[in-house]
């Protein structure tokens, strides 16, 4: 029993490294960069366009909080979907990551070009 737990824990792993991977394809990002640690969260920054000095402000404890749901946050303008989409890959990351992935989200540009230059 506990190395059928194992299996499907594993199969469930790659499958979410398989979604996050599409999300950094369709970005036109290497998709390997899924599977590095550090390196995957600067290819997220990379996505929304933000600068790179944010990778820094992951080092601070607390504030790291509030910049990794920011940086969600522009992923999913990025993708063109809205704040509710955004609170799906936050709370609902292994249903709404693969979705992004696998469906039919298209990389709108960074933060979807600022949201049409604030609309």
């Amino acid at each position: 029993m506990k190395y059928v737990v194992i299996i499907i824990y594993l199969a469930f792993l790659v499958f979410e490294i398989a979604a996050l991977w599409k999300v950094f394809v369709k970005a036109g990002k290497p998709g390997w960069a899924a599977i590095v640690p550090i390196y995957n969260l600067i290819v997220l920054i990379e996505i929304t366009g933000k600068p790179l000095w944010w990778f820094i402000l992951f080092l601070i404890p607390f504030v790291n909080y509030i910049f990794i749901v920011w940086v969600i946050n522009l992923v999913s303008k990025s993708f063109g979907k809205e704040v509710g989409f955004t609170l799906g890959l936050i709370f609902l990351a292994p249903i709404f990551w693969p979705i992004l992935g696998f469906g039919k989200a298209e990389y709108k540009g960074p933060a979807a070009k600022e949201a049409q230059t604030a609309a």
